[in-house]
């Protein structure tokens, strides 16, 4: 009897202590524990622009002293961490987020020697925003083109994105100016009520056609069948140069086939 009791609370402490673990502090890989910059950069002065100051530090610290998060998420380019990120995270050659990164599941995750939390990732939002960084990264789509501006998540998100998110239009026009200014650059020559930014829909959700991390699609063409009209990072384009004729010029085309 005492053998079977001994065993049952032998068997409970295991279970606690399981479930500790499980909801301890920041999770850390092995590679997270172990690494720091001067495992793979020697020596700092070589990858950064010629007028740089010297960075002196083989760690974060040397480059979060001057170049502090950015907790307000303005809509605008973030060189420094747009460009931190890309180098990191090329495919084939991915950095674990921990090296940089600290996490708490569900109660926070932000950057390592950072007073304040970027903010909260659960564990199956941070499994969503690896992939996210991944399409961001090397993407067909609209999300590889804003890296490649260097914006990140926050300039369109303004947080740490979350499943189901949007974006509003006036994130995008902080950077894009304003309707009228985009109506102006997509008139057709020869039918002005085939633009896009200024149709009878009035104003719509940039989002309806402009999709970040899928094919962005042309939502005229839902109704108008006949219409000819590409859109830049759309399923048959790979950027704004090889599918990104304006409207003006789709209009002209769709004239000479009549």
């Amino acid at each position: 009897m005492a053998g079977s009791f001994l065993k049952a609370l032998i068997i409970s402490a295991l279970i606690i202590s399981l479930h500790a673990v499980a909801d301890a502090g920041p999770t850390k890989t092995a590679g997270s524990r172990q690494q720091s910059c001067s495992s793979c950069h020697g020596d700092f002065s070589s990858l950064l622009p010629a007028k740089h100051p010297r960075v002196a530090g083989k760690d974060l610290k040397a480059c979060t002293s001057c170049h502090a998060s950015d907790t307000g998420n303005k809509a605008k380019p973030k060189p420094y961490s747009a460009k931190l990120h890309l180098s990191h995270m090329q495919p084939g050659n991915e950095l674990d987020c921990l090296v940089c990164h600290t996490w708490r599941p569900g109660k926070s995750f932000g950057v390592r020697g950072a007073k304040k939390p970027v903010g909260v990732l659960s564990r199956e939002n941070m499994d969503e925003m690896k992939k996210v960084f991944a399409s961001w990264t090397a993407s067909k789509y609209l999300d590889a083109h804003h890296g490649k501006k260097n914006v990140t998540c926050s300039g369109c998100h303004e947080k740490l994105p979350e499943p189901g998110d949007s974006v509003e239009n006036d994130r995008c026009l902080g950077c894009h100016g304003d309707m009228e200014k985009l109506a102006g650059k997509t008139e057709p020559g020869d039918f002005p009520d085939r633009n896009p930014h200024k149709s009878h829909l009035g104003t719509i959700n940039c989002t309806v056609c402009h999709k970040a991390h899928a094919a962005s699609k042309t939502y005229c063409l839902e109704c108008h069948k006949n219409f000819q009209m590409k859109i830049p990072f759309g399923e048959t384009s790979t950027g704004a140069k090889a599918g990104g004729q304006t409207s003006g010029d789709v209009s002209r085309k769709t004239t000479e086939k009549k």
